[in-house]
């Protein structure tokens, strides 16, 4: 859920009931395995020969389980990141954060905590910015902020503008939305009396404003999440708002944190995206990012299709937002977005190794960029791969060649974060893939690659956050009859994100490898494949 921001709710209302830090020890996962997992950890669960050195690399990293090169919030809990905004030649990432959190638990509240960053790889902690509590309306939910260049709302040219759900009595019919404004340029930030710029009207899911200026008409546009339908709201100086039309899917879950931008294609045609972070789990869906392409008249938004796509097909990568991209000099790209995502879930949020390990519970996906792609079909879809930036962190380069694999072959390389990459081509075979962070007798690892008719991720043979087992290896579809596939692997202490065929599909999960799991290996089933241009990257950030 995103606005609910730490608090318990009802199974009712979209979200799951949570107990406190008190139930978050690491997942401890047993023999069960999904799909093809049990196959090919059989193929390839050998013991492997104790390499010089490795004793000695697992014991300097088995203090701390904080990611290398992903965000992670200083102390105690985040969950939700809020849109960044690009005020003087820096993105401010505002994200829900309970500092609360070790003595509270999740209904302890989250205020919106502050980073600052120039290339959105290395980002500089500000504290509070919108504190909790503050006023009778209690804790503050996600939502968005913008700058008021023009002044409409009266606090000044320049101010930025946040608006937020709240829920002062978290009844059935208590989430509106609430404003605040910063005269400091973001880094703190006023309530704007206690009374809400918009009232609910009387339904149980109204929350996680999205506010965007339609320059061309001069008003600001408001999409909210109502939930299975995304409310457009109109507003003359963001505290007086109409509603003007809604955009309904059922079926697909209850939306939260919705999205909307417009993106020029790479073929020049320019698209309106309407995205909203939702649990699909129980229709068989993605618990992440759904989105159509379509068109938006500054009213009502119409979609090219009737069924959403998913801008990643695994586990965690909830509550995402996209922004602007813009270039040093502070010019926004019209054919790319930026995107971060939370990765954890709603299911299982308080289960990670962190909170014993490291106190704190919260790590974000690492920034995306995404863009809008034609195919051959005459549709569009977004596409996404790691921020440029990170290239000016790699600390090590490890060049592997080409490798031909039949059955399975360990690499002579260990590592805890690194980013994975190759093109693998083959004639004829079943499946391809890498095993991550694999222990020293090969009875532990995570497993990417592509069998068949879908590319995968499964964290089933590593400790993960899903103590159910249910939800141990993620889908997206793949067409085997290229005989070729480009993977891009970020690996980090507690999450593999899986780019495929340049960010066409995405697969990001939560898993929790031991520390002295650090072992890789490439594996084929049903034939031979050659692993191309195979490098790893290590980042120090």
């Amino acid at each position: 859920m995103c606005a609910t921001s730490g608090r318990p709710r009802s199974p009712a209302s979209g979200g799951s009931t949570r107990s406190g830090p008190g139930v978050s020890r690491r997942a401890l996962l047993g023999a069960t395995a999904v799909g093809l997992a049990g196959a090919w950890q059989s193929a390839l669960a050998r013991p492997a020969a104790a390499r010089p050195g490795a004793a000695k690399a697992a014991a300097e990293r088995a203090g701390s389980y904080r990611a290398e090169y992903h965000f992670t919030v200083p102390d105690q809990w985040k969950n939700d990141p809020q849109r960044p905004l690009w005020i003087d030649g820096e993105y401010h990432y505002y994200y829900l954060y309970n500092a609360d959190y070790l003595t509270g638990g999740t209904a302890a509240g989250t205020a919106w905590r502050l980073a600052t960053s120039t290339d959105l790889v290395s980002f500089t902690d500000r504290g509070i910015a919108v504190p909790k509590d503050t006023t009778p309306n209690g804790d503050v939910w996600s939502g968005s902020a913008v700058v008021d260049t023009d002044d409409t709302a009266g606090f000044g040219a320049g101010a930025v503008i946040a608006l937020a759900t709240m829920s002062p009595d978290d009844g059935a019919n208590a989430q509106a939305q609430y404003l605040y404004y910063s005269t400091d340029n973001g880094r703190t930030f006023t309530n704007h009396g206690t009374d809400p710029v918009l009232p609910n009207p009387g339904v149980r899911d109204f929350r996680d404003p999205k506010v965007l200026r339609d320059q061309e008409r001069g008003r600001w546009v408001m999409a909210l999440a109502e939930n299975d339908k995304v409310g457009f709201y109109h507003s003359p100086d963001l505290k007086r708002w109409t509603y003007v039309s809604g955009f309904i899917r059922g079926g697909i879950g209850v939306f939260e944190c919705p999205d909307l931008f417009r993106i020029r294609a790479q073929d020049g045609t320019w698209k309106w995206v309407l995205g909203v972070s939702v649990n699909g789990k129980s229709s068989g869906l993605p618990p992440t990012y759904a989105y159509w392409t379509g068109s938006f008249d500054g009213t009502s938004f119409t979609a090219d299709a009737e069924d959403p796509e998913w801008l990643d097909h695994g586990w965690d990568w909830y509550a995402a937002v996209t922004f602007e991209k813009r270039d040093e000099d502070g010019r926004v790209d019209p054919s790319a977005r930026y995107a971060i995502g939370w990765l954890n879930h709603w299911d299982y949020a308080n289960t990670t190794p962190t909170i014993d390990h490291d106190g704190f519970n919260g790590t974000d996906s690492i920034v995306r960029v995404v863009t809008l792609k034609r195919t051959p079909a005459g549709t569009y879809h977004l596409a996404s791969e790691p921020v440029a930036a990170l290239d000016a962190y790699v600390s090590r380069t490890v060049h592997l060649g080409d490798l031909e694999v039949e059955g399975n072959r360990l690499l002579d390389y260990e590592g805890t974060a690194y980013e994975f990459s190759t093109e693998i081509t083959w004639d004829q075979l079943s499946g391809a893939g890498v095993q991550l962070r694999r222990s020293g007798d090969g009875s532990r690892h995570v497993d990417a690659g592509i069998y068949g008719d879908y590319s995968f991720v499964n964290r089933a043979q590593a400790e993960n956050p899903d103590t159910s087992g249910t939800w141990q290896e993620s889908h997206a579809p793949f067409d085997a009859a290229t005989r070729r596939v480009r993977l891009r692997i970020l690996v980090d202490r507690t999450s593999v994100e899986m780019f495929v065929d340049d960010g066409r599909y995405t697969h990001s999960h939560a898993t929790f490898p031991d520390l002295a799991d650090t072992g890789l290996a490439l594996f084929t089933l049903g034939g031979k494949a050659v692993f191309t241009n195979t490098v790893i990257r290590e980042f120090t950030v």
